[in-house]
């Protein structure tokens, strides 16, 4: 069984606390020097492993990744997974996105994507994966 890393990029390197945890193989998409190479291979590990996962967090800078997770949450809902692992603070604007990732996870669920937040949601993912492998 193989897993697809996607979601953020920037920020919290949340890939490199999972990656120990699993006991499956993974694709992380995160390379040194991006290339039209690597853009091709990214798009075959996304179509052909056996999960999707998308991590978001506090260095989201875009919103392609949500339009990712919302494009396979209605093409492959049973192979796709979502883990919000933003953190709001004092600040207006992150409260308002957190709100906005809440409503994302809402859609989500709805499609029958299966979704993990908080603390102990890069625990909690990589439990659901094992067990699947």
């Amino acid at each position: 069984m193989k897993v697809f890393l996607g979601g953020t990029c920037a920020g919290w390197k949340w890939r490199d606390e999972l990656q120990p945890l699993l006991k499956c193989d993974y694709y992380n998409p995160i390379v040194k020097d991006w290339s039209e190479e690597d853009r091709l291979r990214e798009v075959h590990e996304r179509e052909t492993s056996d999960y999707v996962l998308y991590g978001i967090t506090n260095g989201i800078k875009g919103v392609y990744s949500i339009a990712e997770v919302v494009d396979d949450s209605n093409k492959r809902p049973e192979k796709t997974l979502f883990l919000n692992l933003y953190k709001e603070d004092e600040r207006n604007f992150t409260k308002q996105m957190s709100h906005s990732l809440k409503a994302v996870e809402n859609l989500l669920k709805s499609n029958g994507v299966k979704v993990f937040s908080g603390f102990d949601g890069i625990k909690e993912v990589a439990e659901f994966l094992n067990k699947q492998s």
